[in-house]
């Protein structure tokens, strides 16, 4: 029997590299204080005869018009938004990594969709919570299963024997972070047992041809949790984004090597589990007939990926209660917006720095598009000289230090979704029109090249 010889290694946190000694900065990816210690356990004997193995299968390299292309078998979901986030549905022998807040919602978004699969065996191993958590989860959602078994362990080699026993067509691991193996004295969740415990279920996904759905922790800094090897190692990273204060939950693929990942699925949160928001528009916009007629009030095109849906910016500007103006932002750059304010006094004449400037985005949304500027300035001006924005006014554009709108992607998808969603108007920036036919566009469309040019147009 070998004997077994225990040595200790430093592992980088964030890149996951191997260092026989302590270093304060990581020789591989360069960022500081990283290395973590961790004690691997090897086999002396094995490691020699491993060294003179003989290769049993060669390989030949193969000319890309020699290789045949062949299609991804998917497994579709039963949720439309999770099967568009993954490029058209699980691709059979994919290692799928979903990562989230505690508490986002990311058990629930499986689990219900599982519950919902019934022609094949899945195995749903939980490190965190008990058989009995899982079933009031399941009877919240209002599904039962026959196909669906449900295993709390947190040893991968126990894991692999209750694989061995029900054969699952779909593996799920809730979470990648509790679970141990043998083979390293390290706690779970480290460096070491996080690599090891992806890389046998890898192996295990690849040749099998199972899916695996790991689902992740993820730090304080939004990042997920464990060395950036993770990451590389899996096929799929969605990232399951939102405010527990809010419904809306936000799934985003970060890597996909099955699809894109300018895909977006947007989910409600609801009593019975998450709900499927396929017209996020409807959604984010007031259909209060007695708001649309305030003043702050503008709505804006945006794109989240390849996804355009209409959302509205409020604004409320007032005079200053105190000596130091208030600035106070949710949902936007708050950067972003006093350089739109700087712009709006600069270029165009507007005597904002004594003033207090309340900026929202309706819904609990976060939005990073640049093409929000034009809304944005839209709803403070709105505020500023109290004229409401009129009825059915839309707008698409980016803001320059000049003061110049410029042309922003995606713009036949904006108008297109306006003009669904019954909107009359739409302000875009000059010469951001090119291929694109007015006469069948179905809303009325304003080019403006200047801030104040748009000031103008939508207030006279």
């Amino acid at each position: 029997m070998a004997k077994k010889t225990v040595k200790t290694a430093w592992f980088c946190s964030e890149c996951g590299a191997e260092s026989s000694k302590w270093a304060g900065r990581c020789p591989a990816c360069g960022a500081w204080n990283t290395m973590v210690e961790e004690r691997v356990a090897t086999s002396a004997a094995s490691t020699a005869k491993s060294g003179g193995k003989r290769r049993t299968q060669a390989s030949r390299a193969l000319a890309v018009n020699e290789i045949e292309a062949l299609s991804e078998p998917r497994i579709l979901m039963p949720s439309k938004e999770l099967n568009r986030v993954l490029g058209g549905g699980l691709v059979q022998g994919s290692l799928v990594l979903l990562g989230g807040e505690p508490g986002i919602g990311k058990s629930t978004l499986v689990l219900q969709n599982l519950l919902a699969i019934k022609s094949r065996t899945i195995l749903y191993v939980s490190g965190e919570e008990s058989a009995t958590q899982l079933k009031l989860r399941a009877d919240r959602i209002g599904r039962g299963s026959d196909n669906v078994f449900i295993v709390c362990e947190t040893s991968l080699e126990n894991i692999f024997d209750h694989i061995e026993a029900v054969q699952p067509s779909i593996l799920v691991v809730d979470s990648i972070q509790t679970i141990a193996s043998d083979a390293l004295d390290s706690a779970a969740g480290s460096v070491g047992q996080v690599r090891e415990c992806a890389a046998r279920l890898l192996k295990y996904a690849k040749e099998e041809n199972v899916p695996v759905l790991l689902i992740g922790h993820i730090t304080k800094e939004g990042s997920l949790a464990g060395p950036k090897v993770l990451e590389h190692i899996v096929d799929a990273v969605l990232q399951f984004e939102g405010d527990n204060r809010y419904m809306y939950r936000i799934l985003r693929p970060i890597k996909n090597r099955f699809g894109s990942t300018s895909e977006l699925g947007i989910y409600e949160m609801a009593r019975t589990g998450l709900r499927e928001v396929t017209n996020p528009s409807e959604m984010l916009l007031s259909h209060d007939s007695g708001a649309e007629s305030l003043s702050g009030v503008a709505v804006g095109v945006t794109v989240d990926g390849a996804r355009p849906f209409l959302i509205e910016v409020q604004a409320l500007v007032s005079t200053a209660a105190y000596g130091t103006p208030q600035r106070s932002v949710t949902g936007f750059d708050s950067k972003r917006m006093n350089m739109l304010l700087a712009v709006l006094e600069k270029r165009v004449g507007f005597k904002l720095a004594q003033k207090d400037v309340f900026l929202n985005i309706a819904g609990g949304l976060r939005v990073n598009d640049p093409a929000l500027d034009l809304g944005v300035i839209c709803a403070i001006l709105s505020s500023n000289v109290d004229m409401a924005v009129p009825k059915g006014w839309c707008m698409a554009g980016e803001v320059g230090l000049t003061g110049e709108i410029r042309p922003v992607t995606r713009i036949e998808q904006r108008i297109s979704e306006a003009a669904k969603l019954g909107m009359t108007d739409i302000l875009v920036a000059a010469g951001n029109l090119k291929g694109i036919d007015r006469e069948t566009a179905g809303i009325t469309i304003h080019e403006v090249g200047k801030v104040e040019d748009a000031f103008r147009c939508v207030f006279g």
